[in-house]
């Protein structure tokens, strides 16, 4: 095989690396219920994920009519605090996750996590699957303060700084995760697998894959 083509890979976290729909959905019925509203199934919280928790609960609320500014903030505070302790209980690895990681690494190829979620969840989510000392740097929804987390570039180019610089290549599942890439001037593959919410044919990407085990001969192929 041809020598890798990029330096860095960076990954999105729930529904590229983390299966974690049911964890994330669990916390936003918390909240539902202490504010009175119904509960989502928790197989369709996966239609929520890709902006953050804010706006998960958000989206969740507004189909129900919506909450006026002080109380959702209460609930967005209460889901957290939930969130907080329960980040890990049904949340899994998708298959092939650990393998890639590590073929990556052995090739000298620098990794890194660029998710909305909070950093603070994100690495004790990577630290509960044993996974954390596979990255180089790990960039939350919140690392770099307000109006810079995805789909603005800002998380990737931090990425690839805090990496020590070189070529780019992110994997995700999102339109987040797309407009992010593509406002960067980032290679994007999209991983098919994940929380989708665009179609296939509607992703502005370089590669798709469906399951991580595909990653490796598909980024190489760009």
């Amino acid at each position: 095989m041809a020598e890798f083509p990029f330096d860095i890979v960076a990954f999105d976290l729930d529904g590229t690396l983390l299966e974690s729909h049911r964890d994330l959905g669990t916390a936003v019925n918390h909240a539902l219920a202490l504010g009175g509203f119904t509960k989502v199934p928790l197989e369709s919280a996966s239609s929520l994920i890709g902006g953050g928790a804010k706006a998960m609960l958000k989206q969740a609320i507004t189909a129900q009519g919506g909450l006026e500014e002080d109380a959702f903030h209460h609930l967005y505070k209460e889901m957290l605090a939930y969130y907080g302790s329960h980040y890990a209980v049904h949340s899994r690895l998708y298959p092939g996750a650990t393998d890639v990681l590590h073929a990556l690494r052995e090739k000298g190829v620098r990794t890194a996590i660029v998710t909305n979620k909070f950093e603070e969840f994100a690495r004790g989510i990577l630290s509960e699957l044993e996974i954390d000392k596979l990255f180089d740097c790990v960039i939350g929804g919140d690392s770099l303060g307000k109006g810079k987390a995805k789909p603005a570039p800002d998380p990737l180019f931090e990425a690839q700084k805090r990496c020590g610089g070189g070529s780019l290549l992110f994997v995700g599942d999102s339109s987040y995760d797309m407009r992010a890439a593509r406002a960067g001037g980032f290679a994007f593959v999209v991983a098919c697998y994940g929380y989708c919410d665009l179609a296939q044919d509607e992703f502005d990407a370089d590669g798709f894959i469906d399951s991580l085990d595909a990653l490796l001969p598909v980024a190489s192929a760009l």
